[in-house]
């Protein structure tokens, strides 16, 4: 299996301009709201038609704008799962999933395919309820039974856990995970939680105002997001805006720092940091820093350091322990070269 998109598509002074490609894998669209990760997504299911482009499925070709091509959503075979779950509201969770069956024109044989999804998903003792007697949980339950046994080819997921708690969410995105593992197939996946993205998916691609600013392997993104843009969605809380000296050093303005870092290039515009890539001591890129604050989380403190000499604080996350040994209100922390990323606007 694979997947090939390549579009364009305008709303008013948005412009949506995607360009990836997924094989047997979970690909991540990681953006915030309104970055156009739904907007691909229906494109990629048929709902929303591109200006231009090409999209191909496993060697099929489901929308060309040159050749004029655009086959119609039910015909495309990618199981699409909305945010609200869509679920029939006159219909019982056994005729839910029965809807979802109808391409198998032999009754046995979907019958069989209905009874075998619900008892997958655990939904024998809920198959006479209607979705208004469902829990979040379990709506989401019954839309991935539906979604799979339709057979699609590829899935879409548009952020399927933004309706759940935080308990819920972590038990269903188990489920999830399982499901995408047995599937097997290419499957695409719409986030702007970052942790969420990295559990689930192999590849992320990530999308700011239309356009991909990062791809790769999760490893890679997160390693090297490239631009200011994707480090904040990776989750980098330390940024600051940068210029290149003459001796091949950053300064970094908000801090009032002059760092070395590697890949500086004539496009860097800031450099980052994560809060837990801070070290404490001296070394190469250590400052001077008073402490201004102290932020408890439930197993981490964040400890709030302002460079001596002004500039903008830093935060950086150590564990409560090692705090204790170290607490002061003056402290020597070093970010290490190897830990900076060079990032563009």
């Amino acid at each position: 299996m694979s997947l090939y998109v390549d579009i364009e598509k305008k709303l008013g002074s948005f412009c949506l301009q995607v360009k990836l490609e997924a094989g047997d894998e979970t690909l991540a669209l990681l953006g915030a709201s309104g970055s156009g990760k739904s907007m691909t997504l229906k494109c990629i299911a048929g709902i929303e038609k591109p200006d231009r482009g090409r999209i191909v499925v496993d060697g099929e070709v489901l929308f060309d704008s040159q050749q004029k091509i655009d086959l119609p959503p039910q015909q495309r075979r990618a199981g699409l799962l909305f945010q609200n779950y869509a679920l029939f509201p006159q219909m019982t969770v056994e005729q839910n999933i029965r809807a979802g069956a109808r391409r198998e024109k032999e009754q046995n044989k979907r019958e069989a395919m209905v009874q075998t999804v619900l008892e997958r998903f655990d939904l024998l003792p809920l198959r006479q309820r209607y979705p208004h007697q469902l829990s979040g949980g379990e709506q989401q339950r019954v839309a991935l039974a539906r979604l799979l046994v339709s057979a699609p080819r590829i899935l879409l997921l548009d952020e399927p856990f933004s309706a759940l708690d935080s308990h819920l969410r972590f038990r269903l995105e188990r489920e999830v995970r399982q499901v995408l593992r047995e599937f097997g197939k290419t499957a695409v996946l719409v986030s702007h939680d970052r942790s969420e993205v990295f559990r689930l998916a192999q590849r992320i691609a990530v999308l700011d105002d239309g356009q991909i600013t990062a791809a790769g392997t999760k490893a890679e993104v997160f390693r090297a997001p490239r631009t200011r843009a994707g480090a904040v969605l990776t989750g980098c809380k330390n940024i600051s805006a940068a210029q290149e000296l003459e001796d091949g050093t950053l300064y970094a303005t908000d801090w009032g720092l002059t760092l070395r870092a590697p890949q500086i290039s004539p496009k860097t515009a800031a450099v980052g940091i994560r809060m837990h890539d801070i070290r404490a001591g001296g070394g190469e890129n250590s400052c001077r820093c008073r402490v201004v604050e102290e932020i408890e989380n439930p197993f981490s403190v964040v400890v709030m350091l302002q460079p001596v000499g002004g500039g903008q604080p830093i935060g950086w996350e150590l564990e409560k322990a090692l705090w204790e040994t170290l607490r002061s209100d003056e402290v020597e922390v070093a970010l290490p070269p190897e830990a900076l990323l060079c990032l563009e606007d």
